[in-house]
């Protein structure tokens, strides 16, 4: 049984009210929340939570908090006994961003010179590559190929299902690659997609290998570092609280992609990745959303 409450409010509203949730003290860290378009006409979007019993006034109350002074309407409903997350990715249309096709297993691979195609079954996971901040950093990374980065050693903390480490693989096949993720379901992920996808997983040249860990706090992390790429598709929140770790963990002419983080939150990232010595050197907007390609500045 799932349930989930629903708050309706301005865009900027519910942003804001989202990066409340982000604040570890104000919102509890095993409640998802997620925010929503609702009508794109009026600029008004909704902020959703699941719960796995009956909210209660309480968790209503905490919702409407984030909000702080204006504190909208708080819908409460039960929900069927459905895989939500399997559910809303089955038939969706594959995408396309750079030189890479991303698709269910509903739909054919696209067999083109030129298209690097992976097939993401929907899985409880994120990154299926429907999501603008994945997307985006499909596009990014097929960018930085382009401009001639080099990557021997590449982390993708927050890796979901795998799919932009696979993608990395895809561009540098001669390096090593880490999928890691808190979730020890992503780890299950990463090697059923990789297999799914002829990807070999291992520790050596061309493997990726999967990970369950927080942040960068592990030990295979810390020897395999330092690292000239470095992906992050997470939140806002932990990306600035990442920074130093991030910074410490790279090379001297290291590059970071980050994504996750509205295009409001853009300042407060950069502001933390500036002070560990890094500068914006590419950026994507996707809807809301940012996608910032960083570089450290040499000898910073």
């Amino acid at each position: 049984m799932t349930w989930k409450l629903t708050a309706t409010a301005p865009r900027l509203a519910v942003e804001a009210a989202l990066d409340a949730a982000e604040d570890e003290d104000r919102w509890p860290a095993d409640i998802a929340i997620a925010a929503a378009e609702v009508d794109e006409a009026a600029d008004i979007w909704a902020l959703e939570c699941w719960l796995e019993r009956k909210p209660r006034p309480a968790q209503e109350k905490a919702l409407g908090d984030l909000f702080g002074g204006n504190r909208p309407r708080i819908k409460s409903e039960q929900l069927p006994d459905t895989d939500w997350l399997t559910h809303s990715q089955q038939n969706t249309p594959p995408i396309r961003a750079g030189r890479f096709y991303v698709h269910t297993p509903d739909f054919p691979p696209l067999t083109q010179p030129g298209v690097t195609d992976f097939c993401i079954p929907a899985a409880q996971a994120f990154g299926t590559g429907q999501h603008a901040t994945t997307s985006g950093c499909l596009t990014m990374l097929d960018l930085m190929k382009q401009q001639g980065v080099i990557a021997r050693e590449v982390a993708d903390i927050g890796s979901g299902t795998g799919l932009l480490a696979f993608a990395a693989r895809a561009l540098w096949p001669r390096a090593r690659f880490i999928a890691s993720d808190i979730d020890p379901l992503c780890a299950d992920a990463v090697v059923s997609n990789a297999q799914a996808n002829g990807i070999p997983v291992g520790i050596g040249r061309g493997q990726v290998t999967p990970l369950v860990a927080t942040g960068m706090d592990d030990d295979l992390l810390e020897w395999r570092a330092p690292y000239d790429l470095l992906i992050a598709n997470i939140l806002a929140g932990p990306l600035i609280e990442l920074a130093p770790d991030f910074a410490g963990a790279t090379t001297p002419r290291a590059h970071i992609l980050l994504s996750g983080l509205l295009i409001t939150q853009e300042r407060a990232v950069r502001s933390a990745y500036r002070a560990c010595g890094y500068r914006l050197h590419r950026r994507l907007h996707q809807g809301d959303w940012s996608i910032l390609w960083l570089r450290r500045r040499f000898g910073g």
